[in-house]
C-alpha cells in the first residue's frame, strides 16, 4: 500500500542561497515537503547556479546536488510588489526558512513579528553565521571560519602538521540538519498551540554544539585538547587510523573485547596479556609504546589481508576510500544511496540520495529547478493570481 510521504502537508517558503541553508530544506523536499525556493533576481538568483566546474548558465552540478524537488520562484523582496506575494505565501505555508547573515531577516521582514498578523501559525527559521544577536550577528560567517573559530581545526590534523579543517564543510551541513530539526519541532508546536514563533538558528551554536565531550574536558576539567597522530581518539586506544602495506586502515577497539580480538588477529595474545596494555587505562597510558607496535605489525600486509582478518574477528574496522571507491562499496548499493535525475544540459545527474529515512516510501527524484520555473504554477495555482494581476506585479518590479 501507497502511504502519503511525510512532510506532503507542509510548505516551507525558503529564502535560502549556497550550502547550509539548501541542504538543510533538500532534506524535508526529499520527504515530501513543498519547498518554494525564493530566488534573488537583482543577482541572477542563488550564487551555487554559478559555482565551477560543471557549470553552464545558469545551473551546475554543485546547485543540482542541493536543490533537487523543489520549485523556484525568483522575487525581489527589496520592492513592495515582491514583499506583497512573499505574504500571500506565508499565508498559505507552515514556515519562512532562510540562511542569510543574523541582520538580514529583520531587513526583508522574514520574522514572526513581520508576518504573524497574516499566518498567526506560520514559522520562521532562520540560519544565519552567528544567529540574530550578539556582536557578530550582522557578520558574514562560512564553514572553513567557524571550524577555525570553534576549536575544530587545531584538533584536526597530525601533530607536528599545521592546523586543518575537514575534508567536508561539516558545519554547513551539520547546520542544515539543525536548522531542519528546529523547523519542524516548530511546525509541530505551531499546529498543536495555534500561535508560530521565530527558530533562530546558526552555524556558530552548532561549530560549538559539536564541542561536546571535548568542550565538558576543557570546561569542568581544564584539559586543553590534542591533535593525535593517525586521527587517533583522544582517549581510546587502538582508535585510529593504520597504515598497511598498500594503503591505510581504521581500526576501532571501542571495548575490551575487541582488542583481545585484535591480539588474536596479529598473532600476538601477549599484548593482550601485558599489564602495559591489559585494561583501557593502561593502553590509554602506554599508547605510544602500543601504536608503535601496532603500526609495525600492520605494515606488514595489504590491506585487504588485514581487513578480511579483521572483519571475520568481529573487530570493528574498515578502508580508508577515495570518493569513488565509497561509492563501489556494495553497502551503497545496499542502502539504496544513489538516485538519478534527468537534466537539459548535464544529461543523467547522479546524486547521493538524502540519509533521512522514514517509512518506506521515497519521493520519485526531480532535479533541481531551473530559475523561475515555476512561477506559473506558484502564482496561479497556489495563490490564486490571475493574468492582470500577474501583470501588475511584474510591473511593479515584484520578479525582477
Amino acid at each position: 500500500m501507497n502511504r502519503r510521504l511525510p512532510l506532503d502537508d507542509v510548505r516551507i517558503v525558503a529564502v535560502e542561497q549556497y550550502g547550509a541553508g539548501p541542504f538543510g530544506s533538500s532534506h524535508l523536499a526529499a520527504l515530501g515537503a513543498d519547498v518554494i525556493k525564493i530566488e534573488d533576481p537583482r543577482v541572477g538568483g542563488d550564487v551555487s547556479r554559478y559555482v565551477p566546474p560543471h557549470q553552464h548558465g545558469e545551473d551546475s552540478l554543485f546547485f543540482e546536488s542541493f536543490n533537487r524537488n523543489k520549485r523556484s520562484l525568483s522575487l525581489d523582496l527589496l520592492t513592495a510588489a515582491g514583499q506583497s506575494v512573499l505574504r500571500d505565501l506565508v499565508a498559505r505555508s507552515d514556515a519562512v526558512y532562510s540562511n542569510l547573515r543574523g541582520d538580514i531577516p529583520a531587513r526583508l521582514k522574514l520574522r514572526y513579528a513581520d508576518l504573524c498578523d497574516v499566518n498567526p501559525k506560520i514559522v520562521c527559521c532562520s540560519l544565519s553565521g552567528f544567529g540574530m544577536t550578539g556582536p557578530r550577528a550582522a557578520e558574514p560567517a562560512y564553514d572553513y571560519i567557524l571550524q577555525g573559530m570553534a576549536g575544530w581545526m587545531s584538533l584536526t590534523g597530525e601533530p607536528d602538521g599545521p592546523p586543518e579543517k575537514s575534508g567536508l564543510s561539516l558545519v554547513d551541513y551539520s547546520g542544515g540538519y539543525v536548522a531542519a530539526l528546529a523547523l519542524m519541532c516548530g511546525i509541530h508546536a505551531a499546529r498543536r498551540d495555534g500561535v508560530g514563533m521565530d527558530c533562530d538558528t546558526s552555524l556558530f551554536d552548532v561549530a560549538m554544539g559539536m564541542l561536546t565531550y571535548v568542550g565538558t574536558w576543557n570546561l569542568s576539567a581544564g584539559l586543553v585538547p590534542q591533535r593525535m597522530a593517525h586521527s587517533s581518539h583522544p582517549s581510546i586506544v587502538p582508535f585510529g587510523a593504520f597504515e598497511t602495506q598498500d594503503g591505510w586502515i581504521v581500526v576501532v577497539c571501542a571495548k575490551q573485547k575487541f582488542f583481545e580480538r585484535l591480539c588474536e588477529v596479529l598473532e600476538r595474545p601477549d599484548l593482550a596479556a601485558d599489564e602495559r596494555f591489559s585494561s583501557a587505562a593502561g593502553r590509554y597510558a602506554s599508547r605510544l609504546d602500543l601504536l608503535a607496535i601496532l603500526d609495525g605489525i600492520l605494515r606488514s600486509q595489504p590491506s585487504k589481508y588485514w581487513l578480511e582478518r579483521l572483519r571475520k574477528a568481529g573487530v570493528p574496522c574498515g578502508p580508508v576510500n577515495t570518493v569513488e571507491e565509497a561509492f563501489a562499496d556494495p553497502q551503497t548499493a545496499a542502502r539504496d544511496l544513489i538516485v538519478e535525475t534527468e537534466h537539459p544540459y548535464f544529461g543523467s545527474v547522479r546524486h547521493v540520495a538524502s540519509p533521512v529515512r522514514v517509512g518506506d516510501d521515497r519521493l520519485p527524484e526531480r532535479r533541481a529547478p531551473q530559475r523561475n520555473e515555476h512561477a506559473a504554477d506558484i502564482l496561479e495555482n497556489n495563490l490564486g493570481y490571475d493574468a492582470g494581476r500577474v501583470e501588475a506585479l511584474r510591473a511593479a518590479g515584484a520578479f525582477g
